[in-house]
Parts: structure tokens; C-alpha cells; sequence
């Protein structure tokens, strides 16, 4: 089954979303962050949901109706 193109912009989407909150867990839990701890924190709690809505998104319009 081809992938629609809108559901393809959402899987970019949440993996560019997973990347950025995994490297935001990372900078948290390695000591000092190059961005601050604060805006290090806002982006990991703005990237984690983000990657799941984003995810579910580009199942649900990939589905075969």
C-alpha cells in the first residue's frame, strides 16, 4: 500500500520530534546543557507529546478507509 503524502510529512515530523527529545533527555541527564536547562526542558516537554500526536496522525491518515 503507497503512503499518502500527508502521512509521510507527519513521520518526518515525529522523527524529527524523536531525535529532539532524545537529545534533550540526553543533554538533561549528562550534566551541564549547551541551551540551558530550561530551554532544554521546555523543548523535551514540547517534543515528546509532539512525536506521539505526529506519530498516531500518520497512522490514522495512512489507513485504508
Amino acid at each position: 500500500m503507497p503512503m499518502k503524502p500527508l502521512a509521510g510529512l507527519f513521520l518526518a515530523l515525529a522523527c524529527l520530534l524523536g531525535i529532539a527529545s532524545t537529545g534533550s533527555v540526553f543533554e538533561l541527564a549528562y550534566g551541564d546543557p549547551d541551551l540551558g536547562v530550561s530551554t532544554t526542558r521546555w523543548i523535551l516537554g514540547l517534543s515528546l507529546p509532539g512525536t506521539v500526536v505526529a506519530l498516531v496522525l500518520a497512522i490514522r491518515i495512512n489507513k485504508p478507509a
